[in-house]
């Protein structure tokens, strides 16, 4: 039997659906108080006298924390991964003499509920001077983020191929456009939250995150609290959707286990949407400033790019994000001369962390326009310049020539046709005859236009993930892996893989990820990397493991291995099939080996796989936009999406995540905006002012798959969780600007909020 590449319904949605879920907002344990954070009103302050005694005489209240309590805790959280042009700075638990941005930490009570903590939360007095702060990272102005940056500068990095000045200076066209991409957030439908408890008998601190990367939460409370890893354990239980805002650990992340070893009692923390929204990190704003040279057939033969990053406080994530948007700045498009320059500037907003997409959205977006840039001043078809310019098939794997985001190599695109991949787009759309259905619209008045847009995404990348199977003597197969789930169906795609080696079937199998106590060393969820590393670590793991049934099972049967037959769970003489011997008693056997068995004892494997390279998945999306004049909306009428992510574990989960990310994609390109005052003040911190997209607003989709596995792991897998998400600013901002073609409109920001559009379409108003 075969299940991967079958369409299985989830494993997991019987019991998500009839409420059976466990999220850290249902751990409620014996003595628990709760936690209400203090935050910073203001976006720069310096921190004078807190005076919690209103507080502590609240109804109650078990206590109050400042910076001046964390005693050896005071100290900043490690900054992942570490960047030789990086002047990293990162969160303490809570603000010492400083507040960075509205909305960090500076306080927290604690209580016996969560309406008391809150209610003394109100009565702390601080003592705030505020400062000067810096909103715009291209005009920083005097003031100073940090007193040691005295520029503001985060970090500055130069990727190069080729003679760009040369280039430029030698080709037959130039064009400049500048590009700006405003910021969003993750928004999950479950916020952050913790629950810790401490264990005085054992020792034990068991911390419950909505984590994606709970190994590392582990690893982060070991090195500020000075325990041993065995002494803490962390669960990532049910998590209701990351997108890279449960990515980076957070001071939460440390202090509420920090804060039930000093009370000795369980703590649990749980951040609302208004928190959400003032600290949660977030990403996007970049501004780009671009040349390219081209020919007159549309070839583009040079590409400078100077762009700034808005990182926000701090570096939790160093220069991950504009070190993305350079290195995959080329896209599927083969450029001879490429230079791309950037300024990670800090200011005084929310730290920016990887977002869905990672940096990556931003590039699409550039090289995009680029494109449809060319194809205006050259007179020729979009899909014309795009196919003259995509890197051949014959060319794989095919060496971009600028390093890659981790300084471990170039990116090297390991497999893919994306000619075909735009193809098919283009013929599901039946792009030709749209084309004319607009041109005809727009001469009636309606402002109708196609987009078209194609990308490549980073995904599967390393150092390592790892995977546990063990089967007891009940005859239960239990898989413990490194990267939890999000809401991704990673219990029922990683069983498919475990049945498959095994040689059992789905339901035989119980997937649990996210317990430190499962499996000791993991990643995490994040970068589109959890089934290409960790269902390759599920699949090796697998075959080590029935490899050591059948040898056991033949044992007992006293037979060959070669003569051995499985048949499920069952192990038989093939000659003599009622001569069998179920799992069960196979993990009995093993569970007493010996040494003339020639195995270690207990039926499990373990097996970390460290990925040799990055795996680059693909695609083209192809999106019919109408504009209405008067209530400036964008309607997106239609959407196809053609795409290459390697060998499909279940085709059906992977449709989910790409519409789930195309979803995610128009929040980004037509409603979501996170935008600050002169002053810092985040202008949106509810829903009520923070638009996301209604499912009115997302099209039905239409979605073909081509399958180009990759060489870089045994399955041929690539990534899928982020790439819906993008392509997506970019095709609309394509369609858009062909539906304003004959008005000479160039969509050169996102997102095109009805504010934006406005601007566009009426400049005097």
């Amino acid at each position: 039997m075969k299940f991967v590449g079958d369409r299985l319904l989830r494993k997991e949605d019987p019991r998500l659906v009839q409420g059976r879920g466990r999220y850290v907002g249902d751990i409620a344990l014996p003595g628990m108080l709760h936690a209400a954070i203090l935050r910073s009103p203001h976006a720069h302050a310096r921190i004078g006298a807190i005076d919690a005694a209103r507080a502590l005489d609240a109804p109650g209240v078990a206590g109050v924390v400042t910076f001046a309590d964390l005693g050896d805790a005071a100290r900043p959280l490690p900054i992942v991964p570490p960047h030789p042009a990086l002047r990293a700075k990162n969160f303490h638990l809570l603000a010492g003499d400083r507040a960075r941005f509205v909305g960090e930490a500076v306080a927290v009570v604690l209580a016996d509920s969560r309406y008391a903590a809150e209610d003394a939360r109100a009565l702390v007095d601080v003592a705030y001077e505020p400062l000067a702060s810096v909103q715009e990272p291209t005009a920083p102005g005097s003031a100073l983020v940090h007193d040691d940056v005295p520029d503001n500068l985060a970090g500055r990095v130069t990727l190069s191929r080729g003679d760009v000045t040369a280039a430029l200076a030698a080709t037959p066209r130039r064009a400049t456009v500048q590009l700006t991409i405003g910021r969003a957030g993750g928004q999950p439908m479950e916020t952050r939250g913790l629950v810790a408890e401490h264990n005085a008998a054992t020792g034990l601190l068991t911390v419950w995150a909505s984590s994606q990367v709970p190994h590392q939460v582990r690893q982060f409370i070991c090195d500020l609290l000075g325990l041993e890893p065995h002494h803490v354990r962390v669960i990532a239980p049910d998590v209701g959707g990351g997108f890279g805002a449960k990515l980076i650990v957070y001071p939460e992340d440390v202090l509420i286990p920090f804060l039930a070893l000093r009370v000795g009692r369980p703590v649990r923390w749980l951040e609302d949407r208004v928190e959400h929204m003032l600290a949660a990190t977030q990403e996007r704003t970049q501004i780009h400033a671009v040349t390219v040279g081209f020919d007159d057939d549309g070839r583009l033969l040079a590409l400078r790019d100077e762009f700034v990053h808005d990182t926000g406080a701090y570096t939790p994530r160093g220069l991950v994000v504009p070190l993305l948007s350079a290195s995959m700045l080329a896209g599927p498009y083969h450029i001879p001369n490429v230079e791309v320059r950037f300024d990670s500037v800090y200011t005084n907003r929310v730290p920016v962390t990887p977002y869905r997409g990672a940096g990556q959205p931003q590039a699409v977006f550039v090289i995009e326009r680029v494109m449809d840039l060319i194809a205006r001043e050259t007179g020729r078809d979009r899909v014309a310049v795009r196919f003259a310019n995509l890197v051949p098939p014959t060319a794989m794997p095919y060496d971009v020539g600028l390093p890659n985001y981790r300084g471990s190599g170039n990116v090297v695109y390991d497999s893919g046709d994306y000619p075909a991949v735009l193809r098919r787009a283009l013929e599901m759309s039946d792009y030709e005859g749209l084309a004319k259905e607009c041109l005809r619209a727009r001469q009636d008045g309606r402002l109708l236009g196609l987009g078209v847009a194609c990308y490549v995404e980073l995904t599967g990348v390393g150092p390592f993930e790892g995977a546990t199977i063990r089967a007891d003597t009940a005859g239960r197969i239990t898989v413990f892996t490194g990267v939890p789930s999000q809401g991704q169906g990673l219990e029922t795609t990683l069983a498919q893989i475990a049945a498959d080696e095994l040689g059992v079937t789905p339901e035989d199998v119980t997937v649990i990820g996210g317990d430190t106590l499962g499996i000791g060393q993991g990643i995490g969820t994040f970068a589109s990397r959890a089934a290409v590393v960790g269902g390759t670590a599920v699949a090796l793991a697998a075959r080590a493991l029935r490899a050591k049934a059948v040898r056991l099972a033949a044992q007992a049967l006293g037979v060959p291995e070669d003569k051995v037959q499985q048949h499920g769970k069952v192990f038989a003489e093939g000659a003599r099939p009622a001569h069998r011997v179920e799992l069960g008693r196979v993990a009995s056997v093993a569970a007493l080996a010996s040494a003339a068995q020639g195995v270690a004892p207990g039926l499990e494997a373990t097996h970390f796989f460290q990925p040799p390279d990055i795996a680059y998945a693909s695609g083209a999306h192809v999106a019919l936009a109408e504009v209405d004049p008067d209530t400036l909306r964008v309607r997106i009428r239609a959407y196809w999406v053609s795409h290459d992510s390697g060998r499909l574990i279940n085709p059906t989960i992977v449709e989910g995540q790409i519409q789930g990310a195309v979803a995610l994609g128009l929040g980004s390109a037509l409603f979501e905006e996170i935008r600050y005052d002169a002053e810092g003040q985040p202008l949106a911190v509810t829903f009520m002012d923070y638009a996301l997209p209604r499912s009115d607003d997302v099209p039905p989709l239409q979605i073909d798959h081509l399958e180009t596995p990759s060489p870089l792991n045994p399955l041929g897998l690539k990534g899928v969780g982020e790439s819906g998400t993008l392509p997506v600013p970019a095709v609309v901002a394509s369609a858009v600007e062909d539906a304003l073609l004959e008005r000479g409109i160039r969509v050169e920001s996102m997102p095109l909020t009805p504010a934006a559009l406005r601007r566009l379409l009426r400049p005097e108003d």
